[in-house]
């Protein structure tokens, strides 16, 4: 029997060891996705217990605690007050969740941060929780430790179109910080125009700004001057959240329309809403072409699905779930929008439902022709509730199907968790897993100088050239 996490963990073949120990394990990460704040960056916060750095926001552990039967004072309400209490909880939790990635995630975080490889239950929950907090302490287990020693060596966060961005500034100018941050544009709230936040976001963007938007051609220039703002600062990634791919044409007189009715918060409905979106988006991707910024594109989610406890906690809790999109046309429509108006730009697609795999990876090679940049349309890793042993295996065997596997850009944390670097770990070996089987099976040439390259180029390589961070 395989020992539980040892080196050779998830790597089942000689061909899958040599190329994650000789190949992948040395690479540093690049971490262009996150949702981590760079004002803990800045101020090299050091964290008080193993409570605030694990459970503080991740909806991730909350919502299996609550599957588990735990009640919500033990979840998220008493995770500052009785922290304790909060990680006895997801100790509790812990041992119930084989098969699921949190298993996996939990125990690579408690072996590479803090190098604890008992099992982490009722019985040592408290043992446990007190060794995690003593190293914790450690000024090398500060925010800028912890990415030092998880060979990170960028970070893009995940930044408002109003942001001032005044922590990414502290950051630059910090001589003493070795990782580079970098903001990423963020402009959900500036398309949304029937979702309810639009009227008051549009009032704080004018006042940035410094004058009214009263026509969608305002709106244009609003989002441009934020778009030269953040290019100042470094910005070279663009990250958009979509219910679904969308796709409606609509005159300029017509934007005009809804846009001042999102303003006095008249209900808009969804085609209506997919017009306006359809704009911005095609406007955005001109707009990005012109910097050769990447453009992500985020779909498939249904969030807020509980009433009660979005009036409760409030977005971003742990009560989204997995979309059943409308969007193979409108995707196809939405790329050809951004060909025939303007340059088109580096884009990622990611689609929270696994059955898009196909779709994306489809009509992604219709767009490829630009000779610019190889594999200019790349289909993101698996994400959210797909980031798992299997979700990873099938992005790659469906990007593998359809398109060039050697040119994917990798991993990303999506994640508000400092510890979440031991993801790219995870990623890494269940790349080597597969491509070693392959190896193993006969379907691959044993060349390990071409397979070492390729997965050192998945694991950081592609990612440095495809966003042109220079590193």
């Amino acid at each position: 029997m395989k020992k539980f996490l040892d080196k050779d963990f998830l790597l089942e073949t000689a061909a899958a060891k040599k190329l994650y120990h000789e190949y992948a394990a040395k690479m540093p990460i690049i971490d262009y996705h996150c949702l981590i704040d760079p004002r803990d960056i800045a101020e090299d916060k050091q964290y008080k217990t193993i409570t605030e750095v694990w459970l503080g926001g991740d909806h991730y552990k909350w919502r299996q605690m609550r599957t588990c039967g735990f009640q919500e004072d033990s979840v998220t309400g008493s995770r500052f007050t009785d922290p304790y209490k909060t990680f006895k909880a997801w100790a509790d939790t812990l041992p119930k969740l084989i098969g699921n990635p949190l298993y996996h995630w939990t125990y690579l975080e408690l072996k590479n941060y803090f190098g604890i490889t008992e099992q982490l239950d009722e019985k040592s929950a408290k043992k446990i929780y007190d060794k995690c907090n003593k190293t914790l302490a450690k000024k090398s287990m500060s925010v800028r430790g912890i990415i030092d020693k998880s060979k990170v060596k960028l970070i893009c966060t995940t930044d408002d179109p109003i942001d001032t961005l005044e922590w990414h500034d502290k950051i630059a100018a910090d001589k003493k910080c070795k990782v580079k941050v970098l903001p990423a544009f963020r402009p959900d709230k500036a398309f949304n125009v029937d979702k309810k936040p639009f009227a008051d976001y549009i009032k704080k963007l004018e006042k940035v700004v410094g004058f009214k938007i009263m026509k969608f051609s305002d709106l244009k220039k609003a989002l441009g001057e934020r778009l030269e703002y953040f290019a100042s600062k470094g910005c070279k990634v663009s990250d958009h959240g979509l219910d679904c791919a969308v796709y409606a044409e609509a005159t300029e007189k017509e934007l005009d329309a809804i846009l001042l009715a999102g303003k006095k918060g008249v209900k808009i409905d969804v085609l209506e809403g997919d017009k306006f979106r359809t704009a911005v988006l095609t406007y955005l991707a001109g707009e990005y072409a012109k910097r050769d910024w990447v453009m992500q594109l985020h779909y498939g989610c249904i969030r807020d699905n509980s009433d009660k406890m979005m009036a409760e906690l409030g977005p971003d809790t742990g009560f989204d779930a997995v979309g059943d999109t409308r969007g193979a046309k409108a995707l196809a429509n939405l790329l050809n929008a951004f060909e025939k108006t303007g340059s088109m730009p580096k884009v990622i697609l990611y689609s929270l439902n696994q059955n898009d795999n196909e779709i994306m990876g489809s009509v992604a090679g219709c767009f490829q022709t630009n000779g610019s940049f190889p594999q200019r349309i790349q289909i993101g890793s698996a994400w959210w509730f797909n980031d798992h042993k299997t979700g990873m295996e099938k992005q790659l065997i469906d990007l593998a199907n359809l398109s060039s596997l050697a040119g994917f850009v990798g991993m990303l944390t999506d994640s508000r968790s400092f510890l979440s670097y031991a993801r790219h770990e995870y990623f890494r070996r269940i790349l080597c897993n597969l491509i070693g089987k392959w190896v193993e099976n006969g379907e691959v040439i044993a060349d390990y100088k071409t397979l070492g390259k390729i997965v050192q180029d998945i694991s950081f390589n592609n990612t440095n050239k495809y966003f042109g961070f220079g590193l």
